[in-house]
């Protein structure tokens, strides 16, 4: 079954999808081992991991569109992708989806707010017209060669114009043809209650540790009837900690001595990168043309 076909099922079935977010590839492994159904990669944290830098559109979409592709390679599992602003006009955008699709995208967003863009979380956001962002929509869906690719659509005026125009917003987006539709940043459980309750197609809720909306479970958020959550930016916190914490023991003590339990080791981190499977396909290609090679002569090639 295609990832795109698979993703649309996940979106669609009853129980809510749990996305997290992968900060690289490396961590699209841990999520295939730690069991989840598909993930997500968004902007925040892929300008932290190419550029160490902030989440205000600092990237352009070849540079993402490229990073998608090398995380699709590395996993079998959906891809749900950041599509930013669509980078531009309504021809800029139709560019995006097609470089995603290419790239392996099971699904992606598109959002509307003016560009350069900043994190959803962040403050001094703005939006454009609610027509400029229906056109944007337009041209993604026809944009799209394979119909199962889920295309969301994101709102963050709720920071600027408040709750009741981030779900007008998302009735229009809907009316559209927008497959997921997903308010950013809700600044209570009572609003996260009126976003499914009050938009008609399924929601996407987005937790950020440290940002506005409250975080819930899993759980909370099926209940209300979200039919995915993202939990973005945890591997992104959790590398920063963790490497921060590594190198300040290694430069105080000379060693990592003091810290090796929060470490794999060379024989797991094998494991988890595939190193036995890359050997194995290696030896099999060396059996197959030495047996080719050291063939009888006479025998017909």
């Amino acid at each position: 079954m295609k990832r795109t076909t698979r993703f649309r099922l996940l979106i669609e079935a009853p129980e809510i999808l749990i996305l997290p977010g992968a900060h690289d590839a490396l961590c699209i492994r841990l999520a295939e081992q730690a069991g989840f159904q598909a993930v997500t990669c968004g902007g925040y944290s892929a300008t932290a991991s190419l550029l160490g830098g902030p989440d205000v559109q600092q990237l352009g979409m070849i540079e993402m569109a490229d990073m998608y592709g090398r995380l699709c390679d590395a996993t079998e599992l959906p891809l749900f992708a950041d599509g930013d602003t669509g980078y531009g006009n309504t021809t800029n955008v139709a560019r995006t989806v097609r470089a995603y699709e290419r790239a392996g995208v099971a699904g992606m967003f598109i959002e509307d707010q003016v560009s350069p863009k900043r994190c959803g979380h962040m403050d001094g956001k703005r939006v454009v017209p609610a027509g400029e962002m229906v056109a944007k929509l337009k041209a993604a869906l026809d944009a799209r060669i394979d119909a199962d690719l889920v295309v969301c659509a994101r709102t963050d005026a709720r920071a600027m114009h408040g709750l009741d125009e981030a779900i007008e917003r998302c009735q229009l987006y809907r009316e559209a043809g927008a497959d997921l539709l997903f308010v950013d940043a809700p600044l209570s459980v009572e609003e996260l209650r009126r976003v499914c309750s009050e938009i008609d197609g399924p929601c996407l809720a987005n937790l950020v540790e440290g940002g506005k909306t409250p975080i819930l479970t899993a759980r909370q958020l099926d209940e209300m009837g979200f039919a995915a959550v993202t939990w973005p930016v945890s591997a992104s916190y959790a590398i920063a900690r963790a490497v921060g914490d590594i190198y300040a023991a290694l430069l105080r003590d000379g060693t990592t001595n003091a810290v090796r339990d929060r470490m794999s080791d060379f024989a797991a981190f094998n494991q988890l990168v595939g190193l036995a499977q890359v050997r194995e396909a290696e030896a099999a290609y060396d059996e197959f043309a030495r047996d080719l090679v050291e063939q009888p002569a006479d025998v017909e090639r």
